[in-house]
């Protein structure tokens, strides 16, 4: 089975690192990476973001041992749109987080216009921070947490609460 997952992955955590256990549990994973272009529109809150090459580099050395672990096999694709590679024929599954759901239904109608089976989309529940909120990429940028979802001390709830 072929599983498609995309994302801007900046910086990888453990909100992540579930997708991506998740998606090497149904078949050889092809991730979507988004652009350096397209990284900064899927962005809810303006944030610097680290170069394509940079963001590629860490994804592999992530995706490296979840592949050794499920003796699967990986590709990290460049995504210069939305619905990207997950449109594309060969793919059985896509792996989403809560929030990207509504996209995987565009996927399939997509698929569907082109003469495609639609994928089974497979929602992969948020990983929470220990002060309960979701793990973010965002939240880690700005100090609120670490990528394990601990809240750090110089964060800005810690400054709230001097």
């Amino acid at each position: 089975m072929d599983v498609a997952l995309g994302g801007t992955f900046d910086p990888v955590h453990d909100g992540h690192r579930r997708l991506f256990e998740r998606a090497f549990e149904l078949g050889d994973v092809t991730v979507g990476l988004t652009s350096d272009e397209l990284a900064p529109k899927t962005r809810h809150v303006e944030r610097r973001v680290r170069s394509f090459d940079e963001r590629k580099e860490a994804l592999e050395a992530e995706l490296e041992s979840f592949a050794a672990d499920h003796d699967r096999a990986f590709e990290v694709r460049c995504l210069e749109e939305p619905t990207g590679i997950a449109t594309e024929p060969q793919f059985d599954y896509l792996v989403v987080s809560p929030e990207t759901r509504d996209g995987g239904e565009r996927i399939n109608e997509i698929r569907r216009e082109r003469g495609h089976d639609p994928l089974e989309v497979v929602v992969v529940p948020h990983v929470r921070a220990e002060d309960g909120d979701i793990i973010s990429s965002t939240r880690i940028v700005t100090g609120e947490i670490d990528e394990h979802g601990n809240v750090l001390e110089d964060g800005d709830d810690a400054a709230e609460s001097d």
